[in-house]
């Protein structure tokens, strides 16, 4: 299996896949591709929070704004999982994720270099670099990447990082970030769910808002806090949308402090 993601759109991740299966009978399957443009962040956060779903594959991901530059193209292997993608940080979340679920991967957590000489195109490395690479990590099989002919060995600490910040308590007060808006408009938030757990309700932006469990806990078009199925509090609307409601976009500060209800 060989999963696929990117900011391409159409038709783009079409020719990835027809390079992929000249060189493998692999089952490709689409994460998304309609991701916020040139935004690595936000693709990581998504990249973690859906790869450690899949059984063993091998994971393709391309939000790449410095294609055509000297950043390099790498490969990770992380135990029976290998991520191929642009040496941006946008594989590094989802590393961690699967390092932490599965403490004994951890010697089998080792990262590659593509290197690929004169690529067709300055401009479309999807196509060119990254879906070859994934395709023939799966011909050889995730155990036995070391015998791709275009890898070459690297050190995982001089692979780029990116860290997701994390949100904070200071007293009652609770300060972070909107990670990401989903197709739903719900502002998801760096907030771990627990941390609202034995509250009712909370004040944000000066306003009470009701912490439920459920979009249908309150009247449509009422505002709300909620955990959401990867454990973040969002800021959302029953029937709406929450980032039009609240004023919220990607990267925006969010702080709340934590009351009971009226």
């Amino acid at each position: 299996m060989i999963t696929l993601t990117s900011d391409f759109g159409s038709p783009y991740p079409a020719a990835m896949k027809g390079v992929m299966l000249r060189r493998t009978d692999a089952q490709l399957v689409d994460i998304a591709h309609d991701l916020p443009r040139q935004d690595p962040r936000a693709a990581a956060f998504w990249l973690r929070e859906t790869i450690p779903y899949f059984p063993p594959a091998v994971h393709l991901a391309v939000v790449d704004p410095g294609v055509g530059t000297d950043r390099r193209a790498i490969t990770i292997r992380v135990g029976d999982h290998a991520l191929v993608g642009p040496d941006n940080g946008l594989l590094r979340p989802v590393v961690r994720r699967l390092r932490e679920s599965v403490p004994e991967i951890e010697p089998t957590v080792v990262a590659y270099e593509i290197v690929v000489d004169d690529p067709e195109s300055a401009t479309f490395h999807g196509r060119d670099v990254f879906a070859p690479a994934a395709a023939e990590v799966h011909a050889a099989g995730v155990d036995s990447i070391e015998t791709v002919d275009t890898l070459t060995s690297l050190s995982l600490t001089d692979c780029v990082d990116l860290t997701l910040p994390t949100a904070t308590r200071d007293g009652e007060t609770i300060r972070g970030e909107v990670l990401v808006v989903d197709d739903f408009g719900n502002a998801i938030t760096n907030i771990p769910g627990e941390w609202l757990d034995d509250f009712e309700a909370a004040v944000i932006d000066g306003d009470r808002v009701p912490v439920v469990d459920t979009f249908a806990s309150v009247d449509p078009g009422e505002r709300l806090l909620t955990t959401g199925s990867h454990g973040y509090v969002e800021c959302d609307v029953n029937q709406g949308r929450g980032d039009d409601a609240f004023g919220l976009s990607a990267g925006a500060s969010v702080t709340i402090t934590p009351t009971e209800a009226d």
